[in-house]
Order: C-alpha cells, then sequence, then structure tokens
C-alpha cells in the first residue's frame, strides 16, 4: 500500500484518477484542490467515504501547505494534474494560467524536492513526481500522417499551452538539476464521464436536449485524438508507478476526428437515446451552427501513443464509438450531476453563493 497524492483531484481528469485508483488499487489517495469552478466533488461520490480516501483544499501556490502536506501524509508518488486548462479562457484571461500553471508546478516541485531530500535511500529511488502535461505543447501538424512523437519540438500557441509548456521545462529541469525523481506525460483530447460543461462534447450534448445551437469554430474542420478519459486513467496510474525516472510518455486514444464529425456523432447518438426533442427541433444536427474560428486556433494534434504502448503495455480499451456511447448516455442518465453545475449548486456550500455555468457559452474543447 503507497500513499499518492493527487493535484487537481477534483476536476474531469483527476477524479478519474482518483476513482481508479481507489476502485481498482489498495492504495491511498490524498486529493489536493483548490476547487476553482472546475473543481466538482461531487464527481467523487462514489468514494468519498473510502478510508483510503482524504481530500485537502489547498492551492498548489501555497508552498508553506503543500509542505505540512508531505510531512503528514509521506506520500510515495505525486501525480500533478492541477492546471487551468480551457484555451478561450486563457486568452481572455492569461494571468491565472501563468499563476497555477507555472507558479503552482514551481511551489508543488519545491515542496516534493524538500521532502524527498528527507527521505532514506530506498524511498528516494521508488519516489515519483508525475507531471501530467498536454499535446497542444506541441502546437499543431502540417502533414494529414504526422504524429507527435515525445521528441518534437514544443511550439504552444496559446497562453494554456504555453504555460503547460512551461510547467513541463520546469518538471524535467527539476529532475536533471536536483536528481528528482520524474515522469512527464502529454496526452490528447479526453472526452467521458463527469466532463465540465463549457468542453465540446458535454456542451453539444446539453445545449442539444436544451434545443440551443451547437456552435462550431470555423469550418469544424479541426482534427483531434480523442481518448476516452477512463482509458486516460488507467495509462497515468502505470506511468505513476511504473515509468522509467525521466522518461516521457504520450498517451493517445488512436481515435482522429474532426470537430464537426464529433458534433455530428453526438447528434447521431442523441437521435437514438433521446428521441424525444424539444418543441420545434426536427433534427439535433440542425442546431449545428458555424461561428467565428478563435485567435491561434491549431488545426491538427494526433499522438504516437507506441511508447507507453511498446514499453508499458497499454492501449485504449474503448474505441470512439463505444467511448461517445458510454459518454453520451452517462449525461442522460446523470442529469442532476450536470443540473448542479449549471445551478451552481455544485459550489454553493464552499463559495457561500451560486456560481452557475452557462450552457451556451463557450464552444470548444482544446
Amino acid at each position: 500500500m503507497k500513499t499518492i497524492f493527487v493535484t487537481g483531484g477534483a476536476g474531469f481528469i483527476g477524479s478519474a484518477v482518483v476513482r481508479h485508483i481507489i476502485g481498482d488499487t489498495n492504495n491511498v489517495v490524498v486529493n489536493i484542490d483548490k476547487l476553482t469552478y472546475a473543481g466538482n466533488l461531487e464527481s467523487l461520490n462514489d468514494v468519498a467515504n473510502n478510508k483510503n480516501y482524504f481530500f485537502e483544499q489547498v492551492d498548489i501556490c501555497d508552498k508553506k501547505t503543500l509542505s505540512d502536506l508531505f510531512e503528514r501524509y509521506k506520500p510515495a508518488a505525486v501525480m500533478h494534474l492541477a492546471a487551468e486548462s480551457h484555451v478561450d479562457r486563457s486568452i481572455d484571461g492569461p494571468s491565472e494560467f501563468i499563476r497555477t500553471n507555472i507558479t503552482g508546478t514551481f511551489s508543488l516541485l519545491e515542496a516534493a524536492r524538500k521532502y524527498w531530500m528527507t527521505l532514506d535511500d530506498a524511498e528516494r529511488s521508488e519516489f515519483r513526481f508525475h507531471h501530467v502535461s498536454t499535446d497542444e505543447v506541441y502546437g499543431d501538424l502540417e502533414g494529414t500522417e504526422d504524429l507527435f512523437t515525445e521528441q518534437t519540438p514544443y511550439a504552444p500557441s496559446s497562453p494554456y499551452s504555453a504555460s503547460k509548456a512551461a510547467s513541463d521545462h520546469l518538471v524535467r529541469a527539476w529532475g536533471r538539476t536536483y536528481g528528482l525523481p520524474v515522469v512527464v506525460t502529454n496526452c490528447s483530447n479526453n472526452y467521458g464521464p463527469f466532463h465540465f460543461p463549457e468542453k465540446l462534447i458535454p456542451h453539444v450534448i446539453l445545449n442539444a436536449l436544451a434545443g440551443k445551437p451547437l456552435p462550431v469554430y470555423g469550418d469544424g474542420s479541426q482534427v483531434r485524438d480523442w481518448l476516452f478519459v477512463e482509458d486516460h486513467a488507467r495509462a497515468l496510474y502505470l506511468v505513476a508507478t511504473e515509468g522509467v525516472n525521466g522518461e516521457t510518455y504520450n498517451i493517445g486514444g488512436h481515435n482522429e476526428k474532426k470537430n464537426l464529425d464529433v458534433v455530428k456523432k453526438v447528434c447521431e447518438l442523441l437521435e437514438e437515446l433521446a428521441p424525444e426533442k424539444p418543441a420545434g427541433i426536427h433534427r439535433f444536427e440542425d442546431l449545428i451552427t458555424f461561428v467565428k474560428d478563435r485567435p491561434g486556433h491549431d488545426v491538427r494534434y494526433a499522438i504516437d501513443a507506441s511508447k507507453i504502448e511498446r514499453e508499458l503495455g497499454w492501449s485504449p480499451e474503448e474505441t470512439f464509438d463505444s467511448g461517445m456511447r458510454k459518454t453520451v448516455k452517462w449525461y442522460l442518465d446523470n442529469r442532476g450531476w450536470w443540473e448542479n453545475v449549471l445551478t451552481g449548486k455544485y459550489c454553493l456550500e464552499r463559495v457561500g453563493e451560486a456560481d452557475g455555468y452557462e450552457v451556451d457559452s463557450g464552444v470548444e474543447a482544446s
């Protein structure tokens, strides 16, 4: 049994990681989350009362409190997922992305390094700092057959991806300069249950159910590689526990799709699974609306995940069709979860007032 810190464990991917570790291993998880608008403890209801689960509401920029947590829980690994991650928000307000993604990662690295230095030789060799990043740090691909590999040069296009690229460099520098055992993963676009409604797939599902426009940037030809979040959670745990010190692993779903085709797939599944439409709607696809493209929008992402498959034995279990069906069905079956997000009820107790999310704001996943 090991104790694992998961930062950002109340977020979309982080909560999937927490659920996987608690549900499928005997390890202890300490979820460290500031609980910004995208942190939702209702995503962890299934594990909240488990004896191996602990929650600490902490800002990763708070070095003193982080150090106290390391001393109290004595983790064997850190899985660092806490980040601001929405591109449109980074364009409108980049400062919080710089603070959280760069300064926060620095604070966590320093707290981890100081704790690691107190361990004995065996414990130090087993410790891992796993930094979870994105394929957006690579920029976009020109050729239709090109893939991002672990050696692809960084060329971030947005304040979000630039801040993540900076944090990646910090982690590798702490590994090289101080000897801190680090691993880095870069993943493609995730989708699945508990995805916050500002992202493309849940946004389209909820807008369609409400009879609202389904906004698509430009002509919808941007290509993304889609990865089911539970497949990603398995991969992240595998890297954290079996990844080689100093290595980077790309994680992708082998599902390259144009954004427009993703939206049409959601509409197709809703026609089957939710045939009773809002008044005046003949087909869900009729709600598709093309809007002005955003600044610096990357055209194509695609991941070469052969390294993690070859060296650690991971491969995705879900196809795009099976994962999308599970996702759409989950949103249809879990109306209470996303209604609490839309009304702000999910964060009412922690902030003292509702901070609801407007379902028809925001249009893209990444």
